[in-house]
């Protein structure tokens, strides 16, 4: 089943999200259920989620999902601008909310936490060279 696009490409939120992304080593972009996911071998960013309340889903345009250790996702959830997106909430991930008050340089921060959660060893030593 093709998912319908969620996003729009011009964005400039997602545009601020995929600099932020694609600048980790190997990252790239690939769209999954109909949102940007950002990944090496293993997703550590979805830009957009969605919340199932009632039987319908509500969604988090400007949002990122990210994964995190046990302390962290803790940390996380516990944000005012936090989520529990569907389906992917019971593995570990998390949303955020994006909005004007978000603190950019914090979110690259989670965002290179949740790319550390995900790839592999030689991908951690790239990055903190």
């Amino acid at each position: 089943m093709t998912h319908p696009l969620m996003f729009s490409d011009d964005d400039p939120v997602l545009g601020r999200v995929r600099a932020i992304a694609l600048a980790l080593p190997e990252a790239q972009e690939k769209i999954t259920h109909g949102h940007p996911a950002f990944y090496t071998t293993k997703v550590f960013a979805y830009f957009g989620g969605s919340i199932k309340i009632d039987g319908a889903y509500h969604q988090h345009e400007h949002s990122i999902v990210l994964q995190s250790d046990l302390a962290g996702r803790e940390a996380l959830r516990q944000r005012p601008e936090a989520y529990l997106p569907a389906y992917l909430a019971a593995k570990g991930w998390t949303g955020l909310d994006l909005t004007d008050d978000t603190d950019w340089d914090e979110l690259a921060d989670l965002i290179e936490d949740s790319y550390r959660a995900t790839v592999t060893a030689r991908l951690l030593r790239a990055l903190d060279r």
